[in-house]
């Protein structure tokens, strides 16, 4: 039987140059896929083409508040996955263009081109009636999906770790610069991170047709920390030690909107993100019982923080990345 890379199987990944983006193209690239990336700039996609054999993956223009682009990315495609979204707006990047006219916009596309399968990622924490732009915009956008294409596969990770993350990475980039953390409503909230290799890993599964369609699976990781918990593994694996200041949810958004005027990238946090903060992000009784997990996307052995993250925390600590070498 001749290998889906023999067949010319073709998937398209909107987003796919981005932190979860870069994992999906390379699992679904080892699943012998044909992967298009569809992104905004593909002059800065080239680090995703040593993912695959030469010709395998393309990166692609495309910008999903232009139709016609959405259109040309996904002809002759078989799967689609859409993983664009944002966690601050920025100009005409907003969260309803892009969480749900552009869902719906990929969606629509997908059906009208015959695609088999689209996997859409949404975000863990998000249901009922939230006051974050973020999560109402994502609600949204699942609905938007499912309408245009009702046997989609929604995904929806607990906050995401791995090399790339803005989680650890930005916490022990704070730590090297300031004397002391922010503990958010005294760092009570529940979190259940999950490796980022395992979601490619469950992007995988849904483009090869082996979830269940229409379904809303929920991804968290083995473990279940609080905020103050993971501040805390932070420090322990980039080997420092931070005060913490606790700062209640109002007073942290006062902060945040202080902030405004800076660049998206040198803000510690969003209001937006503090509304997030204020709901456990940790999987549902239901989703178990129910097998919407990554269990229930054959991934029975999700990988662990302590497993992944000391590994690329080491290079902040005080002296350096190779620090255990000097004794």
């Amino acid at each position: 039987m001749a290998s889906r890379l023999e067949q010319g199987s073709l998937v398209t990944v909107f987003g796919g140059s981005g932190f979860i983006g870069r994992h999906a193209v390379r699992a679904l690239a080892g699943d012998g896929w044909r992967v298009r990336a569809a992104v905004r700039r593909p002059d800065l996609a080239g680090h995703l083409q040593p993912m695959g054999a030469v010709g395998q993956i393309q990166p692609v223009q495309a910008n999903i508040r232009f139709p016609d682009s959405v259109r040309r990315a996904v002809e002759g495609t078989e799967a689609v996955v859409n993983l664009v979204g944002i966690l601050a707006k920025s100009g005409s990047q907003t969260f309803s263009r892009l969480h749900v006219e552009g869902a719906r916009t990929i969606a629509r596309a997908a059906r009208e081109a015959g695609a088999k399968n689209l996997v859409h990622i949404s975000a863990l924490g998000i249901g009922g009636r939230s006051s974050a732009s973020y999560a109402r915009t994502k609600e949204a956008g699942e609905e938007a999906v499912l309408k245009e294409f009702p046997g989609a596969v929604i995904l929806r990770p607990s906050l995401v770790f791995g090399p790339e993350d803005q989680l650890f990475n930005r916490f022990a980039g704070m730590a090297r610069l300031s004397p002391f953390l922010p503990l958010i409503g005294g760092g009570r909230t529940k979190f259940q991170p999950v490796y980022v290799g395992d979601v490619a890993a469950a992007i995988a599964t849904g483009c090869a047709g082996k979830a269940k369609p229409g379904t809303i699976y929920e991804l968290g990781g083995p473990d279940v920390i609080t905020f103050r918990e993971l501040l805390d593994r932070t420090m322990q694996w980039s080997g420092r030690k931070r005060l913490y200041l606790r700062l209640p949810f109002w007073l942290a958004k006062l902060g945040a909107l202080l902030t405004l005027p800076l660049p998206n990238s040198l803000r510690p946090l969003t209001v937006d993100q503090i509304r997030m903060l204020q709901r456990p992000n940790v999987v549902s009784d239901a989703a178990i019982g129910e097998g919407r997990t990554l269990a229930g996307l054959a991934i029975t052995q999700p990988r662990s923080m302590d497993a992944i993250v000391p590994g690329y925390l080491e290079r902040f600590r005080p002296r350096g990345q190779y620090e255990h070498y000097r004794g």
